[in-house]
């Protein structure tokens, strides 16, 4: 080698190469068990006038969620405002919700929060529907009732 010429770089053998390390995730929030979440959907409700509010247990009836909140709206655009507000104090909490449909058409808005799922209607279509009666647990019954 001369003066000139810079020094090769050297390779590193796997034996002197520091060992890379694995963190594990760690969530920004526990997960909120699903009484919080229905405390906070359901002073959601209460705070945008949402009438008839009804909470049903649904864990012996199905794995998809825990429980189901029913709520009325008086009109398409009350509908999509209370369910714009689950959301919003949903995430002021530290919970993201899982997904939204029906705010465009206002009739009935579903919002998804995994362990809690809550079904904004028009007064027409929660009766058509007739979710509560659909999802009560019967005495004598190990599923949900027939409609």
């Amino acid at each position: 080698m001369t003066a000139t010429q810079a020094p090769k770089p050297r390779r590193k053998s796997a034996s002197t190469t520091p060992r890379s390390r694995t963190r594990a995730a760690v969530p920004r929030k526990k997960k909120q068990p699903a009484a919080q979440l229905t405390d906070i959907a359901v002073a959601a409700l209460e705070d945008m006038k949402a009438v008839n509010v009804k909470v049903i247990d649904v864990r012996k009836l199905t794995d998809v969620t825990d429980t189901m909140i029913v709520a009325t709206g008086t009109s398409d655009r009350h509908v999509r405002s209370i369910a714009d507000r689950v959301v919003e104090r949903c995430r002021l909490a530290g919970y993201r919700p899982y997904g939204m449909e029906g705010e465009r058409e206002g009739e009935w808005v579903l919002v998804d929060l995994q362990d809690v799922v809550v079904h904004v209607m028009l007064p027409r279509i929660r009766e058509f529907y007739g979710l509560e009666k659909l999802w009560e647990l019967r005495p004598g019954r190990a599923g949900p009732a027939q409609a």
